[in-house]
């Protein structure tokens, strides 16, 4: 056998590699990411916006909107050109190699047990401890192992409850907004505001700026989406479909809030 025939398949040790089951249809995507964009700090971020930017809270929310759909976009060419697990790590391998891309990988799992265990905490402690008492580092350990059994059975089961996780959230959101527009129908609110912007300290391009910056940090979270385009049914088509979506639906959430 000569060298030039040894490689009959051509293939490369990426594509040799097992792929993952494709369970992740449109819809499901689409809460997926939806509930990676939305939280709880929604409630506490609008107030902090306002006081940044003024009544008009919805200028800063939209172009934060914007600006996440340009970053949107990148990661929906690389996810549909490229669409592997690994996200921003199999990225990086490609285009600097693998010790690169071991370093976005260390950096992003980091970031993630950071946040996941900031957020158990915060479960544990600032929302149980309303209705319960109980010892907060243990209530927020088996919830972390509880989440951890979930992911182990599959996607199929996490993105489910996910999705009704997401629904939940979502009512609360335009609960608010229609507790909002209630008290404006009945005459109790100010409509005059939603058209002031900046404040009596910053001017109304200074209070949009610095408001649009706050409000960006409100729609991060889409970005870890790319780590289940290798599940996910044909991610050309579905991936951009559930991407743009969600973070539409988000800012709309937002603003109505708002």
């Amino acid at each position: 056998m000569t060298a030039s025939s040894a490689p009959t398949s051509g293939t490369s040790p990426q594509r040799d590699a097992p792929s993952l089951r494709k369970a992740l249809t449109t819809p499901l995507l689409y809460f997926f990411i939806l509930g990676d964009v939305l939280g709880a700090g929604v409630y506490v971020l609008v107030g902090q916006v306002a006081a940044k930017s003024g009544g008009a809270v919805w200028v800063p929310l939209l172009l934060a909107l914007l600006l996440s759909l340009l970053t949107a976009a990148s990661y929906a060419e690389l996810a549909t050109k490229y669409p592997r697990a690994g996200g921003a790590s199999h990225y990086a391998t490609l285009a600097y190699g693998p010790f690169t891309g071991f370093l976005a990988g260390f950096c992003m799992l980091a970031a993630g047990v950071v946040s996941v265990a900031a957020l158990a905490r915060g479960f544990a402690g600032d929302y149980l401890t309303s209705f319960v008492s109980l010892p907060v580092v243990l209530v927020a350990a088996v919830f972390l192992c509880a989440l951890a059994l979930l992911n182990a059975r599959g996607i199929s089961e996490s993105t489910r409850a996910n999705l009704a996780a997401t629904v939940i959230e979502v009512s609360g959101l335009l609960l608010v907004a229609g507790l909002g527009i209630w008290l404006l129908l009945r005459g109790d609110g100010a409509p005059g505001r939603l058209v002031r912007l900046g404040t009596a300290d910053t001017g109304a391009a200074a209070g949009v700026l610095s408001g649009t910056v706050l409000a960006y940090y409100s729609f991060v979270g889409f970005e870890t989406s790319v780590n289940v385009a290798e599940e996910t049914r044909d991610p050309r088509r579905s991936y951009p479909r559930a991407l743009f979506g969600a973070l539409v639906t988000a800012g709309a959430v937002y603003v109505l809030v708002g």
